[in-house]
């Protein structure tokens, strides 16, 4: 049998009616009283499909789910969790913005990321006028994204004085939203805002969903923006039967938009709200703790105090290695690990290294590559957002909705069919100058007398390609799966990619991604078949596709024995027995990008998220943490004495064992030589 639920969790659990915040430290056991209290909800006879629970990520949702099931049979519940809603925000506002089609004036495709940096750069080249200047697309798409998140149109924008990425972005806005509409489009931003707008706007339609889901619950509530709060307050402005579950201590995601007040303020947004502390942690060791506890209890941009303990006897102190130089740091890391893996048996998988940026991964991979360390960097492309998956999506949501012109412009000349930019760019005018679809416009190729004969060819069997696949998915009825498989073949996909991948090796593993969306296409059907439902029904395909579009996370990996390296903010909602966080220096952690930002408000609380990500990395920990820093690192090819971080600094010295790594034994020589050499440069510089 599970432990029983302590005092505080068991209070979460029963809170049935009006607003609740539960404030989770980290490690307390949020997910258990998540999923604990959706199975009471049930056994109270509150009907599944009342109720929403909402999440950040795919994988969370599913995990959830699976764990309430687990829940309903584990408290011998009689209720059922069928037809429960359990998704990310994205996830939940495409379906209703699938749902209110008519609201919106008819069908719509969704602008994945690719999509809207492809968009911006094409804005860019129309707009800029000075040669010597190369905007970041990223940059002014996450300000785009903050100000669509903050309600702001592009007619609302305000540029802040002397800011040139704002100055850029107030003329790309206004053309990247024009682009939306252009395309009958919505970015990802746009599935919460557009709900919030047509919910405000339309009241008849916020009535019916506020009807559907009379109980809310939200994961990682530190991690909402503002579109997201405003979804909420208007979905529970009658019932008030909203529970959220976070830590402002964990909020790491506001240069993405996550705003720390959403939850700092929650009394104030939902009044009457009670508020349950989550402090009994079920990690990490008590030394472990005590660290944590001291990194936020000096916390100055307010905060829910709460104190996280443990009735773990026992425990290893907190360590600290001051290395001469990164060399030698990320030696230290790797003779720990290794001695760990040998002396202790540790397996690798239950050991990470954390750091601030991805820059300074590059230092450890070769230093756990030397001393035969397996390991894996967290990070990486997306699945869905790799070409060749991206290509066969097109293709699909094409034959479905020919429309939909993202998808055409991708997928027009891929394979190559003879159909190069030009063409396609004068496809697009003549679409343009006599109001026909993109799609028209191939279809009627061959009224357009400037369009070379090779392009009018490529425009005739891609057309004759996509009617085929239309037809075997909606009038034959074929399942996904096979059409998809057939495309690939008939496209010549697979023969593309032996020859543009660059040997056999890339070939093989872009193919393995194609298989493996394939894959993705027969389990649906299988899961569908089961059900009883016709797997090949238009409606249900083409939401499955736009979902496709929105899992931003991997796939799912096997469980291999490899240490973790990752960057902090890649770290969230992660675990290990033993974990290193390295490059605690001012600069590294608070990062460079922080300090050397003006003396305003704003920076005092960028600090604080800087702050907050330590905490995060602190609490990965489950038995032994190992902190490190470096005393010098080259700067501008000279070595610059490094200042401890000064999250390290204020900590009490009695919470930690602190010690110098004065020895690179180990190192290949070529790394002894280059660290013996800085160390002589800095001692010269220090002479004169």
């Amino acid at each position: 049998m599970p432990p029983p639920l302590n005092p505080a969790q068991h209070a979460a659990v029963e809170h049935m009616h009006g607003p609740l915040l539960v404030l989770a430290g980290a490690g307390s056991g949020k997910t258990r009283v998540i999923t604990h209290r959706i199975a009471r909800l049930i056994e109270r006879g509150v009907p599944a499909k009342a109720i929403l629970a909402l999440t950040f990520t795919n994988k969370a949702a599913g995990e959830m789910a699976e764990r309430v099931h687990h829940v309903m049979k584990e408290r011998g519940n009689k209720g059922s969790a069928k037809g429960i809603t359990i998704c990310t925000f994205h996830a939940f506002g495409l379906q209703v913005l699938s749902r209110e089609r008519k609201a919106l004036g008819g069908t719509f495709t969704i602008f994945d990321q690719g999509d809207q940096l492809a968009c911006v750069k094409d804005i860019l080249q129309r707009v800029e006028r000075d040669g010597d200047r190369n905007f970041d697309a990223s940059a002014i798409l996450a300000r785009i994204s903050n100000a669509k998140n903050a309600f702001m149109t592009p007619e609302d924008y305000r540029e802040r004085e002397g800011d040139e990425y704002d100055d850029i972005t107030k003329v790309v806005y206004p053309r990247y939203e024009a682009a939306l509409r252009n395309f009958r489009a919505f970015d990802f931003d746009d599935l919460v805002c557009q709900v919030g707008r047509l919910w405000g706007e339309k009241p008849e339609v916020l009535k019916r969903w506020k009807e559907s889901f009379r109980y809310l619950l939200v994961d990682e509530y530190q991690d909402t923006n503002g579109s997201q709060l405003a979804l909420l307050r208007l979905l529970a402005d009658e019932h008030k039967n909203l529970c959220v579950v976070g830590d402002d201590d964990q909020s790491i995601y506001a240069w993405r938009g996550a705003d720390v007040k959403n939850i700092l303020e929650f009394a104030h947004h939902f009044p009457g709200a009670k508020i349950v502390k989550l402090e009994q942690n079920y990690r990490s060791t008590a030394p472990i703790l005590a660290v944590a506890n001291a990194v936020v209890s000096v916390r100055t941009d307010g905060r829910h105090q709460k104190t996280l303990f443990t009735e773990q006897p026992g425990g290893e102190i907190v360590q600290v290695g001051i290395a001469p130089t990164p060399e030698a740091e990320a030696l230290f890391v790797a003779k720990g690990l290794k001695a760990c893996m040998t002396d202790e048996g540790r397996r690798p998988r239950d050991m990470a290294v954390l750091y601030r940026s991805n820059g300074q991964a590059k230092l450890l991979e070769e230093a756990l590559r030397e001393h035969g360390i397996p390991h894996k960097v967290v990070g990486g492309q997306q699945f869905f957002e790799r070409k060749e998956v991206k290509d066969v999506l097109a293709y699909l949501k094409l034959a479905l909705n020919r429309q939909d012109e993202i998808s055409l412009r991708r997928v027009l000349n891929y394979p190559p069919r003879g159909i190069g930019e030009t063409s396609v760019e004068r496809l697009g005018l003549h679409a343009l100058a006599k109001g026909w679809s993109l799609w028209q416009t191939v279809e009627r190729v061959d009224a357009l007398t400037d369009v070379p004969a090779a392009a009018r060819e490529g425009c005739k069997s891609f057309e004759k390609l996509m009617a085929e696949t239309r037809k075997r998915l909606l009038v034959d009825r074929v399942h996904a799966s096979v059409v998809a498989r057939e495309l690939t073949e008939k496209a010549g996909i697979k023969k593309d990619l032996e020859v543009s991948s660059g040997g056999a090796p890339a070939a093989a593993r872009r193919w393995g991604n194609v298989e493996a969306i394939l894959r993705t296409f027969k389990n649906r059907e299988e899961r569908v078949t089961k059900k009883g439902n016709d797997a090949a029904h238009e409606a249900d395909l083409a939401g499955f596709l736009h979902a496709l579009t929105l899992n931003f996370d991997d796939e799912e990996e096997a469980v291999v024995d490899r240490v973790t390296l990752s960057t902090l903010h890649g770290s969230k909602g992660l675990e290990f027995d033993i974990v290193y966080l390295v490059g605690c220096e001012e600069g590294l952690l608070p990062h460079n990008r922080t300090l050397e930002a003006k003396a305003t408000d704003a920076t005092s609380q960028d600090i604080e998220e800087e702050r907050r990500l330590f905490y995060v990395g602190v609490t990965r920990a489950r038995k032994r943490l190992i902190m490190s820093r470096a005393k010098y690192r080259l700067q501008r090819g000279k070595p610059m004495p490094r200042t401890p971080s000064r999250f390290l600094a204020e900590l009490p010295e009695e919470l930690l064992n602190t010690y110098e790594v004065k020895s690179v034994e180990g190192a290949s020589m070529e790394h002894a030589a280059e660290a013996a050499t800085n160390i002589l440069a800095m001692l010269e510089n220090l002479g004169k």
